[in-house]
Protein backbone atom coordinates (compact mmCIF):
# COMPACT_ATOMS: atom_id res chain seq x y z
CA UNK A 1 0.00 0.00 0.00
CA UNK A 2 1.78 3.73 -1.08
CA UNK A 3 2.78 5.70 2.30
CA UNK A 4 0.12 8.19 3.29
CA UNK A 5 0.96 11.61 2.39
CA UNK A 6 3.69 13.73 4.38
CA UNK A 7 4.80 17.45 4.81
CA UNK A 8 7.21 17.14 2.36
CA UNK A 9 4.62 15.97 -0.64
CA UNK A 10 6.18 17.30 -3.98
CA UNK A 11 2.59 16.55 -5.57
CA UNK A 12 -0.89 16.24 -5.10
CA UNK A 13 -3.85 13.78 -6.06
CA UNK A 14 -6.12 16.05 -8.03
CA UNK A 15 -9.71 14.37 -7.95
CA UNK A 16 -12.38 15.78 -10.09
CA UNK A 17 -16.16 14.17 -9.22
CA UNK A 18 -19.70 15.23 -9.07
CA UNK A 19 -19.83 13.91 -5.92
CA UNK A 20 -16.78 13.33 -4.84
CA UNK A 21 -17.76 13.30 -0.63
CA UNK A 22 -17.93 9.66 -0.66
CA UNK A 23 -14.66 9.30 -2.72
CA UNK A 24 -12.60 11.98 0.07
CA UNK A 25 -13.66 9.70 2.99
CA UNK A 26 -12.62 6.17 0.83
CA UNK A 27 -9.39 8.08 -0.17
CA UNK A 28 -8.41 9.27 3.38
CA UNK A 29 -5.99 5.91 3.72
CA UNK A 30 -3.77 7.66 0.84
CA UNK A 31 -4.04 11.58 2.67
CA UNK A 32 -6.49 14.34 4.10
CA UNK A 33 -8.53 15.66 1.57
CA UNK A 34 -8.09 19.57 0.55
CA UNK A 35 -11.05 20.57 -1.04
CA UNK A 36 -10.71 22.92 -3.78
CA UNK A 37 -14.58 23.05 -4.48
CA UNK A 38 -16.41 21.58 -1.97
CA UNK A 39 -18.40 18.38 -2.41
CA UNK A 40 -16.32 17.73 -6.06
CA UNK A 41 -12.90 18.63 -6.19
CA UNK A 42 -10.07 18.36 -3.68
CA UNK A 43 -6.32 16.98 -3.59
CA UNK A 44 -4.02 15.01 -1.26
CA UNK A 45 -0.74 15.79 -0.90
CA UNK A 46 1.28 13.00 -1.71
CA UNK A 47 4.88 12.20 -2.92
CA UNK A 48 5.69 10.84 -6.51
CA UNK A 49 5.23 7.64 -6.35
CA UNK A 50 2.75 6.75 -9.30
CA UNK A 51 1.63 3.51 -7.06
CA UNK A 52 -0.39 6.12 -5.43
CA UNK A 53 -1.98 6.84 -8.47
CA UNK A 54 -3.22 3.72 -9.21
CA UNK A 55 -3.82 3.06 -5.96
CA UNK A 56 -6.45 6.00 -6.00
CA UNK A 57 -8.00 4.67 -9.69
CA UNK A 58 -8.24 1.21 -8.05
CA UNK A 59 -10.08 2.66 -5.18
CA UNK A 60 -12.68 4.82 -7.14
CA UNK A 61 -13.58 2.13 -9.55
CA UNK A 62 -15.26 2.84 -12.23
CA UNK A 63 -16.92 6.30 -10.74
CA UNK A 64 -17.05 8.73 -13.11
CA UNK A 65 -14.00 10.77 -11.56
CA UNK A 66 -10.83 12.08 -13.03
CA UNK A 67 -8.08 11.37 -10.93
CA UNK A 68 -4.46 13.20 -11.52
CA UNK A 69 -1.43 12.86 -9.91
CA UNK A 70 0.25 16.67 -10.21
CA UNK A 71 3.40 18.52 -9.44
CA UNK A 72 3.21 21.05 -6.50
CA UNK A 73 6.16 22.82 -8.34
CA UNK A 74 4.96 25.45 -11.18
CA UNK A 75 1.60 24.22 -10.80
CA UNK A 76 -0.52 27.38 -11.97
CA UNK A 77 0.60 28.11 -15.73
CA UNK A 78 1.13 31.09 -17.63
CA UNK A 79 0.58 29.78 -20.99
CA UNK A 80 -2.31 27.85 -22.15
CA UNK A 81 -2.46 26.47 -26.03
CA UNK A 82 -5.24 24.34 -26.77
CA UNK A 83 -6.50 22.20 -30.11
CA UNK A 84 -9.72 23.26 -31.11
CA UNK A 85 -12.11 20.28 -32.58
CA UNK A 86 -13.28 17.92 -30.26
CA UNK A 87 -11.50 20.30 -27.33
CA UNK A 88 -12.66 23.53 -27.22
CA UNK A 89 -15.46 22.63 -29.68
CA UNK A 90 -17.62 19.63 -29.48
CA UNK A 91 -17.32 18.99 -33.16
CA UNK A 92 -14.94 18.13 -36.42
CA UNK A 93 -15.43 20.97 -38.14
CA UNK A 94 -13.61 19.25 -41.51
CA UNK A 95 -16.30 16.34 -40.58
CA UNK A 96 -18.83 18.97 -40.98
CA UNK A 97 -18.44 20.60 -44.17
CA UNK A 98 -18.32 17.04 -45.57
CA UNK A 99 -21.72 16.32 -44.20
CA UNK A 100 -22.64 19.52 -46.27
CA UNK A 101 -21.33 17.35 -49.55
CA UNK A 102 -22.93 14.63 -48.62
CA UNK A 103 -19.78 12.80 -47.39
CA UNK A 104 -19.80 13.05 -43.93
CA UNK A 105 -19.38 8.86 -43.68
CA UNK A 106 -16.37 8.67 -46.01
CA UNK A 107 -14.53 11.52 -44.35
CA UNK A 108 -14.98 10.94 -41.01
CA UNK A 109 -13.91 8.04 -41.04
CA UNK A 110 -10.59 9.16 -42.65
CA UNK A 111 -10.51 11.78 -39.22
CA UNK A 112 -11.07 8.78 -36.68
CA UNK A 113 -8.13 6.98 -38.17
CA UNK A 114 -5.75 9.99 -38.38
CA UNK A 115 -6.49 11.72 -34.98
CA UNK A 116 -5.78 7.86 -33.48
CA UNK A 117 -2.33 8.29 -35.16
CA UNK A 118 -3.00 5.38 -37.40
CA UNK A 119 -2.12 7.25 -40.66
CA UNK A 120 -0.12 10.50 -40.93
CA UNK A 121 -2.03 13.28 -40.67
CA UNK A 122 -0.77 15.99 -43.41
CA UNK A 123 -1.92 13.76 -46.23
CA UNK A 124 -4.87 12.48 -44.43
CA UNK A 125 -5.93 16.34 -44.46
CA UNK A 126 -5.03 16.64 -48.05
CA UNK A 127 -7.22 13.80 -48.97
CA UNK A 128 -10.13 14.98 -47.15
CA UNK A 129 -10.04 18.34 -48.07
CA UNK A 130 -10.04 17.19 -52.02
CA UNK A 131 -13.35 15.48 -51.21
CA UNK A 132 -14.76 18.79 -50.61
CA UNK A 133 -14.01 21.00 -54.42
CA UNK A 134 -16.83 22.55 -55.66
CA UNK A 135 -18.35 23.41 -51.91
CA UNK A 136 -19.47 26.73 -52.15
CA UNK A 137 -18.20 29.14 -49.25
CA UNK A 138 -21.34 29.70 -47.22
CA UNK A 139 -20.87 26.10 -46.35
CA UNK A 140 -18.66 27.36 -44.10
CA UNK A 141 -20.50 29.80 -42.17
CA UNK A 142 -23.56 27.48 -42.25
CA UNK A 143 -21.40 25.06 -40.30
CA UNK A 144 -20.10 27.32 -37.91
CA UNK A 145 -23.85 28.82 -37.13
CA UNK A 146 -25.33 25.57 -36.89
CA UNK A 147 -22.81 23.08 -36.01
CA UNK A 148 -19.62 24.85 -33.77
CA UNK A 149 -20.30 24.82 -30.37
CA UNK A 150 -18.05 25.61 -27.31
CA UNK A 151 -17.53 22.73 -24.90
CA UNK A 152 -18.49 23.22 -21.47
CA UNK A 153 -16.27 25.26 -19.16
CA UNK A 154 -14.15 26.85 -22.22
CA UNK A 155 -14.70 30.65 -21.90
CA UNK A 156 -14.75 30.44 -18.13
CA UNK A 157 -11.02 28.24 -18.48
CA UNK A 158 -9.87 31.32 -20.89
CA UNK A 159 -11.42 33.81 -18.33
CA UNK A 160 -9.84 32.75 -15.73
CA UNK A 161 -6.33 32.05 -16.89
CA UNK A 162 -6.57 35.49 -18.62
CA UNK A 163 -7.66 36.90 -15.28
CA UNK A 164 -4.81 35.95 -13.53
CA UNK A 165 -2.15 36.67 -15.91
CA UNK A 166 -1.78 33.84 -18.08
CA UNK A 167 -1.49 33.83 -22.25
CA UNK A 168 -3.66 32.12 -24.33
CA UNK A 169 -3.35 30.52 -28.05
CA UNK A 170 -5.69 28.02 -29.77
CA UNK A 171 -3.59 26.12 -32.54
CA UNK A 172 -5.91 24.13 -34.67
CA UNK A 173 -5.00 21.15 -37.64
CA UNK A 174 -8.43 22.94 -39.03
CA UNK A 175 -8.92 25.75 -40.50
CA UNK A 176 -8.77 29.98 -39.63
CA UNK A 177 -12.10 30.59 -41.22
CA UNK A 178 -13.38 28.77 -37.74
CA UNK A 179 -10.27 29.52 -35.38
CA UNK A 180 -10.65 32.86 -35.79
CA UNK A 181 -14.31 32.56 -34.98
CA UNK A 182 -14.20 29.73 -31.95
CA UNK A 183 -10.76 32.01 -30.72
CA UNK A 184 -13.23 35.46 -30.78
CA UNK A 185 -16.21 33.55 -28.73
CA UNK A 186 -14.28 31.33 -26.09
CA UNK A 187 -11.38 34.06 -24.73
CA UNK A 188 -8.10 33.45 -26.71
CA UNK A 189 -5.75 36.11 -27.71
CA UNK A 190 -4.07 34.58 -30.64
CA UNK A 191 -4.91 31.10 -33.34
CA UNK A 192 -3.08 29.41 -35.67
CA UNK A 193 -4.56 27.24 -38.07
CA UNK A 194 -4.32 25.89 -41.99
CA UNK A 195 -5.77 28.15 -44.67
CA UNK A 196 -8.19 26.33 -47.07
CA UNK A 197 -8.03 27.83 -51.12
CA UNK A 198 -10.91 29.40 -52.47
CA UNK A 199 -11.74 30.64 -56.15
CA UNK A 200 -14.02 33.13 -54.52
CA UNK A 201 -17.28 31.62 -54.37
CA UNK A 202 -16.22 27.55 -53.33
CA UNK A 203 -13.34 25.33 -52.12
CA UNK A 204 -10.61 24.42 -54.64
CA UNK A 205 -10.17 21.10 -52.93
CA UNK A 206 -6.97 22.27 -51.33
CA UNK A 207 -5.35 23.59 -48.58
CA UNK A 208 -2.70 25.96 -48.08
CA UNK A 209 1.60 24.95 -47.60
CA UNK A 210 2.80 24.02 -45.09
CA UNK A 211 -0.05 22.24 -43.62
CA UNK A 212 -0.10 23.06 -39.43
CA UNK A 213 0.15 19.56 -37.89
CA UNK A 214 1.88 18.13 -35.10
CA UNK A 215 5.13 19.36 -35.53
CA UNK A 216 3.63 22.92 -36.43
CA UNK A 217 1.88 22.72 -33.16
CA UNK A 218 4.61 22.19 -31.01
CA UNK A 219 6.37 25.12 -32.88
CA UNK A 220 3.86 27.03 -31.85
CA UNK A 221 3.85 26.27 -28.20
CA UNK A 222 7.90 26.56 -28.26
CA UNK A 223 7.61 29.63 -29.73
CA UNK A 224 4.57 31.13 -27.60
CA UNK A 225 6.90 29.93 -24.60
CA UNK A 226 9.93 31.70 -25.91
CA UNK A 227 8.18 35.32 -26.61
CA UNK A 228 6.33 35.17 -22.88
CA UNK A 229 9.95 34.96 -21.49
CA UNK A 230 8.37 31.35 -20.01
CA UNK A 231 10.07 28.19 -19.01
CA UNK A 232 8.42 25.00 -20.36
CA UNK A 233 6.99 23.88 -16.83
CA UNK A 234 4.92 27.38 -16.95
CA UNK A 235 3.01 26.37 -19.77
CA UNK A 236 -0.54 23.92 -20.75
CA UNK A 237 -1.27 22.09 -23.73
CA UNK A 238 -4.53 20.37 -24.14
CA UNK A 239 -5.92 17.95 -26.69
CA UNK A 240 -7.30 14.82 -27.99
CA UNK A 241 -5.79 13.27 -31.45
CA UNK A 242 -2.54 12.27 -32.49
CA UNK A 243 -1.36 15.78 -33.68
CA UNK A 244 -1.65 16.97 -30.23
CA UNK A 245 0.65 14.22 -28.85
CA UNK A 246 4.33 16.92 -29.23
CA UNK A 247 2.86 19.65 -27.61
CA UNK A 248 1.44 17.84 -25.02
CA UNK A 249 4.31 15.79 -24.65
CA UNK A 250 6.24 19.54 -24.21
CA UNK A 251 4.08 21.50 -22.08
CA UNK A 252 4.71 21.45 -18.43
CA UNK A 253 1.31 19.98 -17.91
CA UNK A 254 0.15 18.28 -21.27
CA UNK A 255 -3.47 17.37 -20.48
CA UNK A 256 -5.18 14.84 -22.83
CA UNK A 257 -9.12 15.61 -22.92
CA UNK A 258 -11.62 13.01 -23.60
CA UNK A 259 -9.00 11.90 -25.94
CA UNK A 260 -8.51 9.24 -28.37
CA UNK A 261 -6.50 6.24 -26.55
CA UNK A 262 -3.05 7.05 -27.56
CA UNK A 263 -3.21 10.61 -26.67
CA UNK A 264 -4.84 9.40 -23.03
CA UNK A 265 -2.26 6.62 -22.65
CA UNK A 266 0.98 9.13 -23.32
CA UNK A 267 -0.18 12.41 -21.78
CA UNK A 268 1.02 13.70 -17.86
CA UNK A 269 -2.70 14.03 -17.27
CA UNK A 270 -5.90 12.85 -18.54
CA UNK A 271 -9.66 14.27 -17.96
CA UNK A 272 -12.32 11.60 -19.29
CA UNK A 273 -15.34 13.02 -17.80
CA UNK A 274 -14.90 16.75 -16.10
CA UNK A 275 -15.35 19.70 -18.50
CA UNK A 276 -12.84 22.06 -19.40
CA UNK A 277 -13.17 24.09 -16.07
CA UNK A 278 -11.05 20.66 -14.50
CA UNK A 279 -8.00 22.01 -16.57
CA UNK A 280 -8.14 24.79 -13.85
CA UNK A 281 -8.96 22.17 -11.03
CA UNK A 282 -5.39 20.84 -12.29
CA UNK A 283 -3.73 23.73 -11.76
CA UNK A 284 -4.80 24.11 -8.15
CA UNK A 285 -7.53 26.64 -8.36
CA UNK A 286 -9.96 27.17 -6.03
CA UNK A 287 -13.52 28.13 -6.54
CA UNK A 288 -13.50 31.29 -5.27
CA UNK A 289 -10.55 32.54 -7.68
CA UNK A 290 -12.78 30.86 -11.02
CA UNK A 291 -13.94 33.58 -12.85
CA UNK A 292 -17.71 32.90 -14.67
CA UNK A 293 -17.81 33.53 -18.18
Amino acid sequence: MPEKSSEKASHVLNVIAENAGALAEALRELGEPMWLAEGRVFDIPVGKDTAVLNRARDIAGTESVDINLIPIANRRKSLLVADMDSTIISCECLDELADMAGLKPMVAAITERAMRGEIEFAPALRERVALLKGLPLSALQRVYDERVRLNPGARTLLATMRAHGAKTLLVSGGFTFFTKRVAAAAGFEGEQANTLLDDGTTLLGKVGEPILGREAKLAALEDATRAGGLDFADTLAVGDGANDLAMIGRAGLGVAYHAKPVVAASAAARIDHGDLTALLYLQGYRQSEIVTA
